[in-house]
């Protein structure tokens, strides 16, 4: 009997061919599919970043807390989340460098890992790694602390001290500062007054782990380069180009310095900086009868030091250590600014010199044993607060 469904035929080759348009409609549909997981893969890597989603599908990882055998990983001054993976990857602490910044990415307080040597233990997940080293007990300081207000010649000391590295090789290093990083344009003046090229005021007080071997030259550079990313992060040229117009940041630099060896405690720096603008910017007269000078015991003992005398506490200054005029860097006999600043600031007395607050006072004298400094705007106020000092047993 004849098969009388339309458009059909009893041809064996119908059937196959009709079997074949059923497969070939099977692969346009998984071809579509692929198309679409392609194209929403590559709309993704633009929309998260290639990085991100080559980390997602790259990043083998350990898991769990590790495998109980200990190691030391050492972290460098400056290291950023990539650098402390790969410290950690080649230690075998984690399983790939991606594993570890991937768990730091994610987590806010990945930015108080600081340089120093941390107790890990190997085959630790990202995340477990990430968690010991945010730990304080893992972490081991051993580098070297450089404080606040310390002068370039103490911080070679302690820099050789501490290295080994002959304290001549810091001297070497330091006569030209350009070579270690610190561009012409911070040495400007406004002032007028002779352009002396220092490092001074530029090694940034920190704790800095060198590696072993580093020569004086890259220590120092590692020094100015922190200087650098302080000065960067608060806006340091900024805020002297809004708040001290007439003043370059190399001068803002010395102010601060002064401040930072004048102030016995941190909340005193800013108004001991607007002190040195109020007598530099006013009219204020030296005992001497020189106009707009700073009087700042501390500026002549930096030329003591300087001339290799060894600095005095300002109570043993004489007269003639004063108003000795062969010190370059006194304030008793010159007006304005030294020639450069005389310490290394720390960062809140930077802030507080780039912008101190406001106060007519030109005079401070320490009220106490604790380092309070007290402010006046006039002689009289000052000479009382003089008193006061000298009852107190600081004077």
């Amino acid at each position: 009997m004849l098969d009388e469904r339309p458009y059909e035929t009893m041809d064996p080759s119908q059937p196959r061919r009709r079997r074949h348009r059923r497969r070939r409609k099977g692969r346009t549909v998984f071809a579509l599919l692929l198309v679409f997981v392609l194209l929403g893969t590559v709309g993704v890597v633009g929309f998260v970043g290639f990085d991100k989603i080559k980390n997602i599908f790259s990043a083998p990882d350990y898991a769990g807390d590790g495998n109980g055998v200990k190691v030391q990983v050492e972290i460098a001054e400056g290291s950023v989340l990539s650098d402390i993976g790969d410290a950690l990857y080649k230690k075998d602490v984690v399983k790939s460098a991606n594993a570890f910044v991937n768990a730091a990415e994610a987590n806010p307080k990945s930015n108080q890992i600081g340089p120093g040597t941390y107790a890990m233990e190997k085959q630790m997940s990202g995340e477990a790694a990430l968690e010991r080293m945010l730990d304080p007990k893992s972490r081991k300081v051993s580098g070297v602390t450089i404080r606040e207000g310390l002068t370039m010649w103490g911080t070679f000391k302690k820099l050789s001290e501490n290295t080994g590295v002959p304290l001549e090789d810091f001297t070497a290093a330091a006569e030209d500062p350009e070579a270690l990083g610190i561009t012409s344009d911070w040495f400007e003046r406004k002032d007028g007054k002779d352009v002396v090229k220092s490092v001074e005021g530029f090694l940034s007080p920190a704790t800095y782990e060198f590696k072993k071997g580093a020569t004086a030259e890259e220590m120092l550079k590692a020094m100015v380069s922190n200087f650098l990313k302080v000065t960067d992060s608060i806006g340091f040229k900024e805020t002297v180009e809004a708040q001290r117009s007439n003043y370059s940041p190399y001068e803002v630099l010395i102010v601060a310095s002064l401040s930072e060896a004048e102030a016995g405690v941190p909340k005193d720096l800013g108004k001991i900086a607007r002190v040195a603008y109020n007598r530099m910017d006013g009219e204020y007269w030296c005992h001497g009868g020189l106009e707009n000078c700073l009087e700042f015991d501390t500026t002549t003992n930096y030329g003591l030091i300087e001339a290799g005398k060894g600095s005095k506490n300002s109570k043993d200054l004489t007269d003639a250590e004063l108003n000795d005029e062969s010190n370059k860097w006194s304030t008793h006999v010159r007006a304005g600014l030294p020639p450069t600043p005389i310490n290394s600031p720390g960062k809140s007395a930077l802030e507080g010199a780039a912008d101190p607050p406001s106060g007519k006072w030109k005079f401070f004298v320490a009220i106490d044993k604790e380092g309070n400094s007290a402010f006046a705007e006039t002689k009289e106020e000052h000479d009382a607060n003089v008193e006061e000092a000298r009852k107190n047993g600081v004077l």
